[in-house]
């Protein structure tokens, strides 16, 4: 595993964000017992063929966060796709707890879709939700991963995150003088990526802006390491660090109105934050040993960061009002290396990687709770780094390597489910899960 103060020089060649390769999505570990669900194929009312099933997206999108097992097409009993073909007893027969149905609208000439769908509870005989949505072809995938997170949240009371993305970086190798580094958008699942930065040197630290419109990124572009800020939209971009020395780790408070990040400017590795408004910069820690890997509390008054002040990495918070030299909190006791801390959305729950002893050689995620002290380990494959919170705080994506190559994991926050996004070339790390988007 790479040491986490390690600082990569980077290079960065501006590019429109064009396709790349989807990461393909595949389902690891789920739960024993998981919600039996059945997802008719929704009835398309229109003249030519349509690219994207959205029964088989939804079916997807709820079994790759394991908690649902959608029925088999070729076991249905019945194709209904309006509340008045239901019969309840053939989905009681075949022991479905929930249906879901629906048609797709399309008139002559026109780019708009209304797609109709009605989700019931099997057991109850009762309809839950039901709507009409509307959007262009090209916008199906949204829309049905919009009813993917009405469904979840109808059977979990928790809010879906089908209808976020994620970002990361790719390397592709081409010849032993040439490897394409990229920053890359994707969906949650690995469907539509985008290149949005290329580069024929490393690129490292992309990060999403709350507002899911922006992302900050470190290059070397001036042959220094340097922040930007680049629109997604547009691919307008702006430098925003040009301090000698090391300039790293930007991350947006959930705010938007700083920017965490680390510099040397002053000496040793030190916390920083800039307004973005003012551009005035404060310093946090002044340590003459490394502190690196900022990230921010949910209310966006202290910033959490990863130091080897005491000798091996610990995890310790500032507040953003101490100013320069303010007292920082260990929070990491019991591990001889945690680092990368991340607080779930709870605030009380800190997500990081972990190495349990000298002589355990491996680093692993888990989650540390401040309330009760006690530390769930999630991952056991032996070189996880980099995790990323989904917003409603029940999966945690990770980089890892299998047979020598790096990828994407994702786990959820018990443990139970695990699913994994390689890439169909070159090895892809360091992902950041994007806000809610909508």
């Amino acid at each position: 595993m790479k040491n986490v103060f390690q600082i990569l020089l980077l290079g960065f060649v501006f590019a429109r964000a064009v396709s790349a390769a989807d990461l393909n999505i595949e389902i690891t570990q789920g739960i024993d017992n998981p919600i039996p669900i059945a997802i008719v194929p929704f009835t398309w009312e229109g003249a030519n063929a349509i690219g994207e099933d959205i029964a088989e997206v939804v079916s997807a999108d709820l079994q790759q966060v394991g908690e649902f097992r959608a029925l088999g097409r070729a076991n249905m009993l019945s194709m209904p796709d309006e509340a008045a073909e239901v019969y309840f007893r053939d989905w009681r027969i075949l022991a479905q707890d929930y249906l879901l149905i629906g048609k797709i609208n399309h008139s002559p000439g026109s780019q708009l879709v209304q797609v109709q769908y009605e989700f019931f509870d099997v057991t109850r005989e009762q309809k839950l939700v039901g709507e009409v949505l509307t959007g262009s072809v090209e916008e199906l995938r949204d829309i049905a991963h919009e009813i993917s997170n009405v469904v979840y949240e109808q059977v979990t009371g928790n809010r879906g995150a089908f209808s976020t993305e994620i970002l990361y970086v790719s390397a592709e190798f081409i010849s032993p003088d040439l490897t394409y580094y990229r920053i890359e958008k994707a969906d949650y699942d690995g469907h539509r990526s985008q290149i949005l930065v290329e580069s024929q040197e490393p690129l490292m630290s992309p990060a999403w802006s709350p507002d899911g419109r922006q992302i900050a990124y470190l290059s070397f572009e001036t042959d220094l390491p340097r922040i930007y800020i680049q629109e997604i939209g547009t691919g307008e971009r702006r430098q925003i660090t040009n301090f000698p020395g090391i300039n790293s780790s930007p991350v947006w408070s959930p705010d938007g109105t700083k920017l965490a990040m680390v510099l040397s400017k002053d000496g040793s590795p030190d916390i920083y934050v800039m307004d973005l408004m003012s551009n005035q910069l404060t310093r946090l820690t002044d340590h003459p040993r490394v502190d690196t890997e900022p990230s921010w509390t949910a209310d966006s008054s202290s910033v959490v960061f990863t130091s080897d002040r005491t000798g091996q990495p610990q995890i310790y918070m500032v507040p953003v009002a101490g100013g320069p030299g303010g007292f920082a909190e260990r929070l990491t006791f019991d591990c001889f290396y945690c680092a990368k801390g991340r607080f779930l959305p709870d605030g009380k729950n800190l997500v990081h990687v972990r190495r349990e002893t000298r002589e355990d050689n491996s680093y692993g995620i888990a989650v540390f709770n401040m309330d009760s002290q006690r530390v769930i380990t999630l991952t056991d494959t032996s070189l996880d780094e980099s995790p990323s919170v989904a917003p409603n705080g029940s999966m945690i994506m990770f980089a890892t390597k299998v047979n020598g190559r790096g990828i994407l994991d994702a786990v959820s926050i018990d443990g139970r489910v695990k699913f994994r996004l390689p890439s169909a070339q070159g090895d892809v790390r360091e992902p950041s899960w994007s806000p809610f988007l909508n």
